[in-house]
């Protein structure tokens, strides 16, 4: 016959302090094993056990002298869920004599429970989570030691959970650091891996170990720039999202082909490209690096604008100039850096760009002296440009026949890299 079981006044707290200790179906515990059995020698008891209970059931955390498939039962048929409801021992030394517990059916029906005695584990905060309990199936009595004896297990019983709660969270905030570090690490790999896509390898160390960069003067460097001609026009009758792809498909390739010929990407303003050659880091064969990088441009512009033509699709044709000379580099800004270089150098590589024409690679007189042995020229003379002045320019038709590996003299073949005086080191394709 079921009976319905006491419930304590601060049930729902009591719970909440049970799931408190993550102690429910954890897994069996040597601590606990060794205090449970302990109870059942120190009372002379064949059966021992120590139980948790939460919501509607009884579980035990450790049993002995029960058999090993008996992991608890409902709360209405368990002896403890009165022990629950006080704060000392309770003792019945013949159930089948005690009102609280005479209509168990423990105690109706088989195995026949006669003798229980139970101690409440009450937290430091007065909920008693669960006992530490002793059974037998005939009636007996238990001496004041081993009551007492039964209470100081109880007392270790608590004082074992505090640490294992403890230890848990501890566990718990660890990973949590840990997970917290890992993100951080994540973050900041993020944060320096777009640090290297925005500035140069040597300038973003730097920055990070410093947190400020010191400006540069570079004796020698050659600076590209590239600006697609009519650009302005497109925009007039073109669809914003299609102009803007079209564009990202020119520079994206623009930029493989810089990085292939080991320039840096300064920026880009409006449908105009620049890099910069031998900055930050020097490169004697700076001039060289230039124009190879203006020449793959130019076979980027070829080929899309063949893939384009047989779609009946509008192209872009592209000016670039390159001139070599001094210049000062550095970052502008503090929340959004750029690198960037100044000086003569740069405005009379615009000059170049600016005189150049469709499809062609303006350079100055300085460059064409640089690279003369490797590249053919066609020479415009002096041309002229603003405020009166004049400066001699030359196309860049292609790498020389002896050190091109195609027949449009768009890449460089061994022979090329080989040439002694110049000790030019292939960058990786």
């Amino acid at each position: 016959m079921a009976v319905s079981y006491p419930i304590p006044g601060n049930e729902y707290e009591r719970n909440e302090a049970v799931r408190s200790y993550r102690i429910m179906d954890s897994p069996p515990e040597i601590l606990f094993d060794e205090i449970g059995e302990i109870a059942g020698q120190i009372c002379d008891c064949p059966i021992s056990y120590i139980s948790f209970i939460e919501g509607d059931r009884l579980w035990f955390k450790s049993r002995y002298g029960l058999p090993a498939d008996f992991h608890g039962c409902p709360r209405e048929i368990a002896f403890c869920s009165v022990t629950v409801c006080g704060a000392d021992l309770v003792l019945s030394c013949d159930m089948t004599q005690d009102d609280r517990f005479r209509n168990f059916p423990l105690v109706v029906n088989e195995p026949g429970y006669r003798f229980y005695c139970a101690m409440p584990l009450i937290t430091p905060q007065g909920y008693a989570l669960g006992t530490i309990c002793v059974l037998d199936t005939r009636p007996r009595e238990l001496s004041f030691a081993q009551q007492e004896g039964l209470r100081r297990l109880a007392q270790q019983l608590v004082g074992l959970l505090e640490h294992r709660r403890r230890v848990i969270e501890r566990d718990e905030a660890m990973h949590e650091l840990d997970a917290a570090h890992a993100a951080l690490a994540a973050e900041k790999a993020k944060t320096e891996h777009l640090l290297a896509r925005i500035l140069p390898e040597t300038i973003a160390n730097e920055l990070k170990r410093n947190g400020r960069v010191e400006p540069q003067f570079h004796a020698s460097a050659t600076v590209l720039i590239a600006d697609v001609k009519g650009f302005t026009g497109f925009t007039r009758g073109a669809e914003p999202a299609l102009l803007i792809n079209m564009l990202n498909r020119y520079f994206a390739g623009f930029d493989e082909a810089i990085e292939r010929s080991g320039l840096e990407k300064l920026k880009t303003i409006g449908d105009a490209y620049m890099a910069v050659a031998g900055v930050p880091v020097f490169r004697k064969t700076h001039a060289i690096d230039a124009c190879l990088a203006a020449l793959r441009m130019l076979a980027v512009v070829d080929r899309l604008r063949i893939e384009r033509q047989k779609l009946r699709l509008p192209h872009f044709e592209v000016r670039i100039g390159i001139h070599s000379g001094p210049m000062i580099a550095g970052i502008v800004g503090t929340h959004r850096f750029t690198y960037d270089v100044w000086g003569d150098t740069v405005n009379v590589a615009a000059l170049m760009e600016a005189n150049g024409e469709a499809g062609a690679i303006n350079v100055s007189e300085r460059v064409f002296h640089s690279v003369a042995p490797y590249f053919s020229f066609v020479d415009r003379g002096q041309v002229g440009v603003k405020h009166g002045q004049s400066l001699r320019m030359y196309f860049l038709d292609r790498i020389s026949p002896d050190y091109a590996a195609d027949p449009a003299g768009r890449e460089p073949n061994e022979r090329f890299f080989a040439r002694p005086e110049v000790s030019l080191t292939p960058l990786p394709s």
